[in-house]
């Protein structure tokens, strides 16, 4: 099943040539650490097209790290992001993918650690804004207009409904919500959609329901 997805993401412009191949790359890196959950100890980056041919030049390639690491876009450690990188013993490797992609600013990330990976596509549209089209297999598909919360899961019974119950009982309300899975019994992916930002200690008491792997948030 194909799904057109987004993850729009605003925030303040950081330094650098071009908000598409810097602040935008910036994001899609926090967005891959976020939803793994903890630093990464290594990073395969592919880039597509124009991420390809210019990632030096534009510091996309530093910019990528820096999101890895946990940076904003506006953080002054920004343009030593890769020195940082190496001082706190993380692998990052560059590929200039000849694929074609829908977009010619588009990274797939695969990051992990010595006991898990994680596998994320994201397209930088301009402005400093993402979309995430593609995590773990998954194709995604979000407005981009509401905060929005991702949880991986296993595919059993009452795992959407111990979700859903902490989500109500926090008077959260749902404005949009997909469920994917890849095969029956298997890892599936919840995308919610809501109206206003989730506090980390409610993602926390989500991370803690029944069958649930991981949760990351994205703020609107």
């Amino acid at each position: 099943m194909k799904y057109n997805s987004v993850f729009d993401i605003i925030g303040p412009v950081m330094v650098g040539p071009s908000s598409s191949h810097t602040a935008g790359a910036a994001r899609i890196g926090l967005a891959a650490r976020n939803l793994f959950g903890k630093e990464p100890k290594w990073a395969k980056i592919h880039l597509y097209e124009s991420f390809a041919k210019t990632y030096k030049g534009h510091g996309t390639d530093f910019a990528l790290a820096g999101g890895l690491l946990g940076f904003a876009t506006d953080d002054p450690r920004m343009s030593k992001a890769l020195d940082i990188a190496k001082e706190r013993g993380i692998e990052i490797e560059y590929i200039e993918d000849s694929a074609s992609s829908d977009h010619p600013n588009t990274a797939r990330l695969v990051i992990g650690n010595d006991d898990e990976s994680l596998e994320l596509v994201g397209i930088s549209i301009g402005g400093g804004k993402v979309e995430i089209t593609e995590l773990n297999g998954f194709a995604l598909r979000l407005s981009g207009n509401h905060p929005a919360i991702l949880i991986m899961h296993s595919d059993r019974f009452g795992a959407i409904a111990s979700v859903t119950r902490i989500l109500a009982k926090h008077e959260i309300n749902i404005g949009h919500m997909e469920v994917n899975r890849k095969d029956i019994g298997k890892e599936a992916l919840m995308v919610i959609e809501v109206d206003q930002n989730v506090e980390d200690s409610i993602l926390v008491e989500l991370k803690n329901a029944e069958h649930i792997i991981s949760i990351a948030k994205i703020v609107s």
